[in-house]
């Protein structure tokens, strides 16, 4: 991988899909996908898709080849995910699919309930 400066941290490409099906776009999808394509970063490619699967939770976001899901997300969300997720490395975990991305506070609620039962 190539390095914008001398001495920075090797540029990691990665591959942004935005779901461009039907019940995505009726939630706004299409501003979405307009959104991170004027964010755009280095190393960046960004992408319409077909249908991914999660119609209920849509406006879909994918990235790749982190393997990162977000779910419903809004334009006013991708600067966000843009300088946390696709520039520092770190997903921003409340607008992470839960489906794909179980928080560790549930299985410890999960198991709180289970003691006291």
């Amino acid at each position: 991988m190539n390095s914008p400066l001398p001495g920075s941290a090797p540029l990691k490409r990665r591959c942004v899909l935005v779901c461009q099906h039907r019940s995505c776009l009726r939630n706004g999808s299409e501003a979405v996908l307009v959104a991170f394509r004027q964010a755009s970063a280095p190393g960046l490619f960004v992408n319409g898709s077909d249908c991914m699967g999660q119609c209920t939770a849509g406006p879909t976001v994918r990235v790749m080849p982190d393997g990162t899901w977000y779910c419903r997300i809004q334009p006013q969300d991708v600067p966000t995910i843009v300088e946390q997720h696709l520039q520092a490395g770190n997903p921003v975990e409340a607008l992470m699919h839960p489906r794909f991305h179980p928080r560790q506070d549930a299985f410890s609620m999960q198991q709180e309930d289970e003691e006291t039962t």
